[in-house]
């Protein structure tokens, strides 16, 4: 029988095998996935079966660089001291480094390879989070101290250093987005009925409502995006005015774990 694409990639996502294995064991069990984890574990890989239900609240950030290119990758687990092992590193950078060289294909395959392996012998649910690659004229990147946070910064002018103070800037304010035109409307049409229900408490006069929303809404803009927001270096520049003749490219923060 046809197995699809996504009852495969169920099959993954339930047990951590690769994709390979996963189909064959669910055109054994006739398309059945109770049947084809049992088949799993029957091959051997039942810790990563067993394991798979459990939530991964924790992980780690991998970035590699190379020149203009940067690789970041996340890797999920179920507990910090999980994501502390050295074990679990080594799988973690294995796979941004391939993804660095090779795409994500290649990325794929290695985690593939090794997230079984490692779920086996450290004994809980491992999982790959969101593969990200970063190419730009100069790029720069941070990975916090406790390597839950990582960004990456893309410019086309500047420097290096510049493009890594900006993603520490990202690491540390965690802007919601990167330019203040970039605000959904949902979002600010929220905002503006709580703002609605602030004037109101406050007595306001609602002929003068529209104005004070229209400062408002400008105010929750600039604070909420990166171009826009003090410069955490600097907080009597703006990260644009820091950047000056510099234009970003580029912007990705990932995280993992709490």
């Amino acid at each position: 029988m046809t197995i699809s694409a996504t009852a495969v990639m169920q099959l993954r996502s339930r047990t951590g095998v690769s994709i390979n294995e996963c189909k064959k064991a669910l055109e054994e069990a006739q398309g059945n996935e109770e049947k084809a984890i049992e088949i799993l574990r029957k091959r051997g890989i039942a810790t990563a079966a067993k394991k798979a239900g459990r939530d991964q609240q924790e992980g780690l950030v991998f970035i590699e660089q190379s020149g203009n290119r940067a690789a970041s990758v996340v890797l999920k687990c179920e507990t910090d001291f999980v994501a502390r092992d050295s074990n679990f590193q080594s799988v973690g950078k294995a796979i941004a480094v391939a993804l660095l060289s090779d795409g994500k294909d290649a990325a794929q395959s290695v985690a593939d390879e090794q997230i079984p392996a490692a779920v086996q012998k450290l004994g809980e649910n491992i999982s790959l989070g969101e593969l990200s690659l970063v190419e730009a004229p100069v790029v720069g990147v941070y990975v916090h101290s406790n390597s839950k946070i990582g960004v990456v910064v893309g410019l086309e002018g500047g420097t290096e250093v510049m493009a890594r103070d900006v993603a520490m800037h990202g690491a540390a304010l965690n802007p919601l987005y990167v330019r203040p035109e970039d605000v959904d409307t949902s979002t600010l049409e929220k905002e503006r009925e709580i703002w609605r229900e602030q004037l109101k408490k406050e007595g306001k006069p609602e002929a003068i409502w529209d104005k004070i929303l229209m400062g408002k809404e400008k105010k929750f803009r600039e604070e909420n995006a990166l171009l826009t927001q003090p410069f955490v270096k600097d907080p009597g520049k703006t990260v644009q005015t820091f950047l000056g003749k510099a234009v970003l490219q580029s912007y990705l923060r990932a995280s993992a774990g709490k």
